[in-house]
Parts: structure tokens; C-alpha cells; sequence
């Protein structure tokens, strides 16, 4: 792996010419996946390339591509003659000459964009995939390509037409290359100048509006302006030192962390969403909700999600790993390992969390901030769950009971109802609403929330409905409507209910 100079994009047209050529080989997510087959595909986006060298010894345009982007090798030039312009690339940086073969000089991943777009990534050689799953570099200024944590990110941003965004950290680009599709403006931010170099790549390959491309840490470089979108990839790894740029953050525990979420308040237009990857860390004798509520700005609402926890060994294994350090001398790998057992000592860390933070500016008085934990398995992608939930939460904000019951709700999407209770049993124990979609969440409700809500549709309202409630299981129907009104907001809260608007509302 080697971090070479990067291929310039002064002539638009080699770009569009490479771009042209790769797709007409169907160097493409899909083609990919024919040519290698789901399991070599797959053991790919893991970093093992044994099964695609091995799917690739055959002659073939695509394979050539293969074997020259993905897998390091040198490739005939007459072989690749036939695919690309090679004498343009060759000029242009894309590729150079050994002899009779050619090389790559840069990771070139086809990416599948969410409306069935073809896409590229490009990367440090040796890093179109990776990450936490070994990457080994010991290069500082080392980019990585499509990661977990890259599609994640993606796939939980809020994808709604805006002004204005804001890829802080931007690494390949592929935050700014979703954003580019929706947002008039986009501006990429990173501290690492190779890292703006390769997103000006990624986005010219794949086609993509040009974004304007600032050095800088955090929120230096873009000063005082402000976006509807910001999102962030950081490189929060909590860690004793910054060795690595893509993933070490330079600053104590979770401070980077910490910071860019506070900061990013005053850096949103009204409505706009922030979206983060975040690690946190779990310190003794603290609340981990209390702490992360405490980084939330005024003005905003947030949801904060922990998907996953780790103590502290499995922590520092798993970033020693990603730095290769497991596969060099054991003393110093010891010596490392111990480093960070020492600065977790110190600051009382006992496990480290992982998880989604996300902001609107919302400018309530009273701002609704959800701190959980969902380790659960989710359906990507989840940015129109998350608009909704800050919908939901807005709408429970300004509704108080009485105008709850007056409203009217239908049953949302995918919703099915399971009952529990010993078999044989006359009447169910309890009774469960279970998503299938989004979040794909559960919760208990009581008969009457589950008859409840098993006749919503939008056509009565909710006092209508329980009046007929009561009547039928012949309770009074002003005791129900006082002690039903909590369920309800649950009900929509957690996205099982949506509110549905009246005509003339």
C-alpha cells in the first residue's frame, strides 16, 4: 500500500472518457457482482482478495479492471488498451508505466448510488475497502474508501432537497457525492489535503457536481456560515494519540466528538439537520445518556442512538488490529496495547459507545432530545425515519391532550400485531405492535391501545374511537379518554401511529 501522487482533474474530459470506458466494460456494483460472485463480492468488502484473484484469472475486459483498480496488479498494456484511453490516463496520473504493464496509481471502487446510480470511490491503493477490518497502514495521511461506517452515515441521512451542505470530514467523498444529488450547494471540509484531493476524484468520476473543497479542522475552515445539512464521518476513534488521520482525532477522550456536536447548533439553518457518527465513552460513576444529552446545543432536538458497546480490551483491540500493530513485534504491540489501557485508566472509562447522533435546529423552548440504545437489527436506509421522528416529536410537542383526541391517526406501514401468552391460553398475556420497517421496533400495549389502534385508518378521531372502545368493553368513556392519552403519544412517538392532517388543517 502506498500513498502516490493523486491523478490531477484539470482536463474534465480524461475523467469523463475514464468514466465513459468503465462503465462500458460494466465496471459497476452489479458487474462486479456477477463476475466475482456473492461470495468472492462479498470476502472483497472485507478486505480478502484471494477469492478475486481467483475469479479474475481468466482474460476479459471487466477482469482486467478488477485486477488493475481493486487488486493491485499489473496488468498487460495491451490488455488494458482495449478498456480505457490509456495514454490519457497515463498523463493525467490515473495510471503508470512498468515496462509493458500498466498500474494503478489509485483505488477505484464502483458504488451503487440509491437510486440505482453508478458511482465511484476512489482511495489510497489498498484501500477501497477496509477500515476497522484491518486496513494495516501505518501511513498518517492514509484515505480510506467505502467502509461500514461510510454507508451507514449515508444511509441514515436526511435526503430531503436543501440549499446547503456540509460534508466536515470528508475523506473519499462520499458523503459530499450523496449530498451532491439533492443539495444546490456542497462543501467538503477535511484536515488531510490528499483527502479533499480524493473527494474532487470520486466526485469527477462518478459524474458528480464539483464541491467547494476546504482544508481545515472542524468548523475552522467554513468560519461562520451556515447550512442546511451538515454530516460527518469524524475520526472519533478514542484513542492515546493521534497516529492515524482518517481515524484518530487528536483530542482527549471524546472530545471531538463532544465538540463538533456542540458546535454544530450555530452552524445549521432553521430546520436543518446535523447527522454524526460518534463514539462516546462510558465513564464510571456517569450516566452515558446524561453525558451525551449535556453535548446537545440550544435550539436543537436530537436523537441519539448507541448501536454498540465494547469494553475497553475489545476497544483497544480492535483499533490496534486496524492499525496492524497485532502483526508486528509482540513487545511493542504489548507496549501499545498498554498505552491504551493506561489513558482509559485516567479518564475512568470503562467501555466505549458507538451510534448515530442527529440534530435539528428547531428553536423550541423545550427541545425533545431521545437518548437510546438499539443494538437491533434496522432497514437501511433510515433517513426518512429519522425526518419523521423529528416530525412526530414537533407535532407532540405543539399537541397537548385535547387536541390529540381530536386528531386523527392511521396505522403506519408494516405494522402487525402478535400475541403472547401460554398456549391454550383463553386470553393472550400480552399484546405486541412489531414494525417491519425502519427501526422495526416493539412495544407492549394493553387491549385497549391494541384495539386502538387496530381501527385506526384516518377516518374518526381518536375520541371517537374510544368512546366506541369503552362502549364495547363497557368502561367509562371519560375515565378512558383521561388515562389514554399517554399511550397514544407513545404509539406515535415510536412511529406505530401517524398523524394524519384533516382537510382545511
Amino acid at each position: 500500500m502506498s500513498t502516490t501522487t493523486l491523478p490531477t482533474t484539470d482536463r474534465p474530459e480524461v475523467a469523463a472518457r475514464l468514466r465513459k470506458a468503465l462503465l462500458d466494460a460494466d465496471f459497476t456494483a452489479d458487474g462486479l457482482l456477477e463476475l466475482l460472485g456473492a461470495p468472492a463480492y462479498a470476502a472483497l468488502a472485507r478486505s480478502e482478495t484471494v477469492p478475486a484473484l481467483r475469479a479474475t484469472r481468466e482474460d476479459g475486459p471487466l477482469a482486467a479492471l478488477v485486477r488493475l483498480f481493486l487488486l493491485q496488479q499489473s496488468v498487460p498494456h495491451a490488455r488494458v488498451a482495449t478498456v480505457l484511453p490509456v495514454e490519457e490516463c497515463l498523463a493525467d496520473g490515473w495510471l503508470t508505466l512498468d515496462g509493458d504493464e500498466l498500474r494503478a496509481t489509485v483505488d477505484v471502487r464502483p458504488y451503487g448510488g440509491p437510486d440505482g446510480e453508478d458511482w465511484f470511490i476512489v482511495s489510497d491503493l489498498g484501500c477501497a475497502v477496509g477500515g476497522a477490518g484491518g486496513i494495516g497502514s501505518r501511513d498518517e495521511g492514509v484515505v480510506l474508501g467505502v467502509g461500514g461506517a461510510s454507508t451507514t452515515l449515508a444511509g441514515i441521512t436526511v435526503r430531503t432537497p436543501v440549499g446547503s451542505a456540509l460534508d466536515l470530514g470528508a475523506g473519499s467523498g462520499i458523503q459530499a457525492l450523496h449530498a451532491a444529488q439533492h443539495a444546490t450547494r456542497v462543501t467538503a471540509t477535511d484536515l488531510n489535503p490528499r483527502a479533499l484531493g480524493f473527494t474532487r476524484l470520486t466526485l469527477a468520476l462518478s459524474g458528480a457536481p464539483a464541491a467547494e473543497l476546504k482544508e481545515g479542522s472542524l468548523f475552522e475552515p467554513v468560519g461562520n456560515e451556515t447550512y442546511d445539512l451538515i454530516v460527518s464521518n469524524p475520526p472519533f476513534v478514542i484513542s492515546p494519540g493521534a497516529r492515524l488521520t482518517y481515524r484518530d482525532g487528536g483530542m482527549g477522550g471524546d472530545d471531538l466528538c463532544r465538540t463538533l456536536v456542540q458546535e454544530a447548533g450555530e452552524r445549521l439553518n432553521d430546520g436543518g439537520y446535523a447527522q454524526f457518527l460518534a463514539n462516546w465513552q462510558h465513564v464510571e460513576g456517569e450516566d452515558w445518556q446524561d453525558r451525551l444529552r449535556s453535548w446537545v446545543p440550544r435550539g436543537c432536538d436530537a436523537w441519539i442512538v448507541q448501536r454498540e458497546v465494547q469494553d475497553v480490551t475489545q476497544y483497544a483491540e480492535l483499533w490496534l488490529r486496524d492499525a496492524g500493530d497485532h502483526r508486528q513485534d509482540p513487545a511493542a504491540y504489548a507496549e501499545r496495547y498498554e498505552a491504551w489501557l493506561d489513558e482509559f485508566e485516567a479518564r475512568k472509562t470503562k467501555a466505549v459507545g458507538f451510534g448515530w447522533i442527529t440534530l435539528r435546529k428547531t428553536g423550541a423552548e423545550n427541545p425533545s432530545v431521545t437518548v437510546e440504545e438499539w443494538p437491533h437489527p434496522v432497514e437501511q436506509p433510515l433517513g426518512d425515519e429519522v425526518r419523521a421522528h423529528f416530525e412526530r416529536q414537533a407535532y407532540l410537542r405543539g399537541t397537548d391532550d385535547a387536541e390529540l383526541l381530536a386528531g386523527h391517526f392511521k396505522l403506519a406501514e408494516g405494522v402487525v400485531q402478535e400475541q403472547v401468552g401460554m398456549p391454550g391460553a383463553e386470553d393472550p398475556e400480552h399484546v405486541v405492535l412489531r414494525a417491519h420497517r425502519g427501526m422495526r421496533r416493539a412495544t407492549k400495549v394493553d387491549t385497549v391501545g391494541a384495539g386502538f389502534a387496530g381501527v385506526c385508518d384516518g377516518s374518526l378521531s381518536a375520541g371517537r374511537i374510544l368512546d366506541a372502545i369503552a362502549q364495547l368493553v363497557g368502561e367509562d368513556p371519560v375515565l378512558l379518554r383521561d388515562r389514554t392519552p399517554q399511550q397514544i403519544r407513545l404509539l406515535v412517538e415510536q412511529g406505530f401511529l401517524e398523524p394524519v392532517r384533516q382537510p382545511g388543517e
